[in-house]
């Protein structure tokens, strides 16, 4: 299966089915990746794997007398994305079915472009960057975050490990999704890919956070299982497995610590 058709199967329909939840696990993360991003008030801004829409809706905001953008592969998340945007609101807001390797943006026609952990996927880096940079005008701005490798005693990759162990799924086939996730986890292919599609003045700034995976932690267990269509899990295992989720709950919920590159770039003049 390649990351396309994840997208646009039961991995889209679940994103697409529980918005809220999946922005709340990176929502720690937007307030360093916009700071980054510095969009003015008129500017044009492209949001690459703009997903449900929600980057796109804080760009938009943050760019009232511009245009923002949104394109993304997966079918069942921009008709989400779409649901959710009230074209009152944001009447600049429109969003594009398409893979940003390859769509056919308008030449030089951004100021900026961002993406919320959307860049990982692509099958060639450098290709996708290109065209990225061919839709920016000279002198424009590139904003992203992507995973960085992930620690063996990082909370998140702990916790979650632990729930799939107990699920039996510890030594599952990593899928292309989980494969491309850790892409660009590596600082110095960063540099070469994004140096070799033209960018300079790239910063990679490394930001540790946390991600929210549900209320308590029978809400976060829930959820964690309705990432496996079909999956029945007994009730003494559903009980181990909340076991290793209360050491993180918190009155703001299940909280795993995660950290992310936070990367900038920008197009010569």
């Amino acid at each position: 299966m390649t990351v396309t058709d994840a997208w646009n199967g039961q991995l889209g329909r679940h994103w697409a089915d529980h918005p809220d939840r999946y922005n709340a696990m990176v929502a720690r993360f937007d307030e360093p990746l916009f700071d980054a991003a510095a969009i003015g008030a008129e500017d044009r801004v492209l949001d690459i794997g703009c997903g449900s829409g929600f980057s796109t809706r804080i760009a938009a905001r943050r760019a009232p007398r511009g245009r923002v953008t949104g394109v993304d592969i997966s079918v069942p998340l921009l008709e989400r994305a779409r649901t959710r945007t009230d074209a009152g609101e944001f009447p600049s807001v429109s969003y594009e079915l398409g893979d940003a390797q390859v769509h056919p943006f308008e030449p030089a026609g951004y100021d900026v472009a961002i993406s919320r952990g959307g860049v990982m996927f692509f099958v060639d880096h450098i290709a996708a960057f290109t065209n990225i940079g061919r839709a920016l005008r000279p002198g424009g701005r590139l904003a992203f975050i992507c995973p960085q490798p992930p620690s063996p005693d990082g909370e998140e990759r702990k916790a979650l490990g632990l729930l799939a162990s107990l699920l039996g799924q510890e030594h599952a086939v990593e899928n292309a999704v989980a494969v491309a996730m850790a892409s660009l986890s590596d600082p110095e292919r960063l540099r070469k890919v994004l140096g070799a599609a033209g960018f300079e003045e790239i910063g990679i700034v490394p930001v540790t956070a946390t991600t929210c995976w549900g209320r308590d932690a029978a809400d976060a267990v829930d959820f964690f299982v309705s990432r496996t269509p079909g999956l029945t899990v007994s009730d003494e295992t559903r009980a181990s497995m909340m076991d290793a989720l209360l050491p993180y709950e918190t009155a703001e919920g299940v909280l795993l610590r995660a950290g992310v590159w936070v990367v900038g770039a920008r197009l010569p003049l």
